[in-house]
């Protein structure tokens, strides 16, 4: 009788660490995450957003420093992507932002390329230089279009 309490002590710890598994996935699953530090907050305005996302990583040169805040139309009709950033960085006002691919068909984020400016940059301010996304379906429409406009006066000779 006194190998129960024990037995009963490694399925009640076995099954709270199930659950504790379970709740994991499931706010992974669910976009919750921790979001490390923030506090500075950047508008960017592009043409284009493509398929970038609410919670879109924000990089610089690879590394992670904040994610998109928020996309919405703005009122000159260009999309106005909000960017919460880390608030220990010092960007250089002339920074610019670049919408990119994780690989060909990956998910979208947004990298910051600082410039070299002395004035740096507030939270609330814009980022001046943007480069839209890219899409691809537009790419491979022009290529295509390019491709017969050419063959028709290779054959008109």
């Amino acid at each position: 009788m006194r190998e129960e309490p024990r037995r009963d002590f490694w399925v009640g710890s076995f099954v709270l660490l199930g659950l504790a598994g379970v709740a994991y996935l499931s706010l992974s699953v669910g976009g919750v995450s921790y979001r490390g530090p923030g506090g500075l907050e950047l508008v960017a305005n592009f043409d284009e957003v493509g398929s970038l996302k609410n919670r879109a990583k924000v990089v610089i040169d690879g590394v992670k420093v904040g994610q998109v805040k928020s996309i919405e139309l703005g009122k000159d009709f260009r999309a106005r992507v909000v960017l919460d950033v880390d608030g220990r960085l010092a960007l250089p006002s002339d920074t610019s932002a670049s919408i990119l691919t994780a690989g060909v068909l990956g998910d979208q984020y947004i990298a910051l390329e600082p410039g070299g400016d002395t004035d740096v940059l507030k939270s609330g301010d814009s980022v001046q230089f943007t480069q839209s996304a890219v899409i691809l379906e537009r790419l491979i429409g022009k290529l295509i279009q390019n491709l017969g406009s050419g063959d028709s006066k290779g054959s008109k000779k």
